[in-house]
């Protein structure tokens, strides 16, 4: 199943435009960065919508795990800001109410 690669993509491609935007207005970037960022912004749109989910909105729920997990490891890598415990166990947190969100019993 793609579920986890394709809320991967969409997590880190949010970030990536996100971030793009804080660089522009936070770091004194140029605006350019602003085309690569709106790219990724659109990119991010795109996946989200490739999740097979009966509802959007369950589908954008449990993503809400995997975007803070993923904001995490690209503060590390690309920040050079180590997360601590209580980023640890808040992502894990989050992770497993995902997990129960996309994949718990659904009566048909």
């Amino acid at each position: 199943m793609w579920v986890l690669p394709t809320y991967i993509l969409a997590a880190f491609a949010e970030i990536a435009g996100c971030f793009a935007f804080w660089a522009w207005l936070r770091l004194d970037k140029s605006a350019l960065w602003l085309i690569p960022g709106m790219a990724c912004l659109a990119l991010f749109a795109w996946a989200l919508t490739r999740i097979d989910a009966d509802f959007a909105g369950r589908a954008y729920a449990a993503y809400g795990g995997v975007y803070i997990l993923s904001s995490l490891a690209w503060m590390w890598a690309i920040e050079g800001a180590r997360p601590d415990r209580w980023d640890v166990i808040g992502a894990a947190t989050c992770i497993l109410g995902a997990t129960i969100i996309l994949f718990g019993p659904r009566q048909a």
